[in-house]
């Protein structure tokens, strides 16, 4: 069982800056794959970007492709999300998961079920 907390959305102008963190406890955390996912009021969920759990395998959606970055640190049990260049089209929620057996590739798929957190808002407006 993994729990998930994220934070660091918030307000900003177009052109801005935020950097999301998802902080995770459990069991053998450093073990898993992680994913960010944002989804909008009447969107479907998109995934954003994972990470593979020694983190050299990561993936973008092509929406965010040269505007954010994923990391994590094992140490720390936490993933972040650092966005740049924001449009108003990144204005979601955004959650980090993962499950079970959860592969990081091109797809960026959301977990079927597994472990997710409430979210975080992020909004992009001047």
């Amino acid at each position: 069982q993994l729990q998930f907390v994220e934070s660091g959305g918030g307000l900003v102008q177009p052109g801005g800056s935020l950097r999301l963190s998802c902080a995770i406890s459990g069991y053998n955390v450093h073990a898993y794959a992680i994913g960010w996912f944002r989804q909008a009021p009447g969107k479907e969920r998109e995934g954003v970007s994972c990470i593979s759990s020694s983190g050299t395998n990561i993936h973008y959606a092509d929406s965010v492709k040269g505007r954010f970055t994923i990391s994590r640190d094992n140490y720390l049990n936490t993933v972040y999300l650092q966005m740049n260049n924001l449009k108003p089209e990144d204005t979601a929620v955004y959650h980090c998961a993962t499950e079970s057996g959860y592969y990081c590739d091109a797809s960026v798929r959301s977990p079927d079920s597994g472990f997710w957190g409430r979210g975080t808002q992020v909004t992009v407006s001047s």
